[in-house]
């Protein structure tokens, strides 16, 4: 994991979690299920973990019978970030949430659950009490590729006073390491900041 994520993980603050359940009645990824079972298969410890917790609904509609709200908020985040892809996504249910909305393998549970929301872009149910903390730290993200980008028009403006080769590699090799760094964000509209 990268020191992003750990740093992440380790200031997520787990007293904003609500116990409302939703975040395990009707959930998500990013990775259609022919591939995530695909992925389990070669031996992939998130899509095994994943797998092992989370039931596929038969259909969104079957989904949103459970919560609508929930799967129209999710829907509309990734049509707004372009992935949504209706005969790709899938919706999931925890088979160990129970109905007073607790876990019936809280001791046991994987990483992925102690862990969630995993990352700022989690889309999480309207009304979840991380839902203002993950906006600020979307936020955070933003400013950082906005610096980014303010970074490689210095470089640029730099590599146009510059005539010296071995300079201009060096500024070659910034730019292209700052451009990944940005490049990560761009499912997320990064294009856009």
């Amino acid at each position: 994991m990268g020191s992003y994520e750990e740093n992440y993980l380790d200031k997520r603050p787990q007293s904003l979690c609500k116990m409302c359940g939703k975040c395990c009645r009707v959930v998500t990824t990013s990775i259609p299920y022919k591939k995530l079972k695909l992925m389990a298969h070669e031996g992939d410890e998130g899509a095994v973990d994943f797998l092992s917790l989370f039931v596929p609904y038969k259909s969104i509609e079957e989904a949103r019978q459970i919560d609508a709200s929930i799967v129209d908020n999710i829907v509309a985040r990734l049509s707004e970030d372009g992935n949504f892809n209706e005969k790709e996504t899938t919706f999931y249910y925890c088979k160990y949430l129970q109905d007073d909305n607790l876990c019936s393998n809280y001791e046991n549970r994987p990483a992925l659950c102690r862990h969630c929301p995993s990352t700022p872009w989690a889309i999480v149910p309207p009304g979840c009490g991380f839902e203002g903390w993950l906006f600020w730290k979307r936020e955070e993200d933003k400013q950082k590729v906005r610096r980014a980008k303010e970074e490689l028009l210095e470089l640029q403006l730099l590599r146009k006073r510059t005539a010296n080769e071995e300079t201009l590699k060096k500024i070659s090799i910034v730019e292209q390491k700052i451009q990944r760094n940005i490049d990560m964000y761009k499912k997320y509209g990064s294009d856009n900041w």
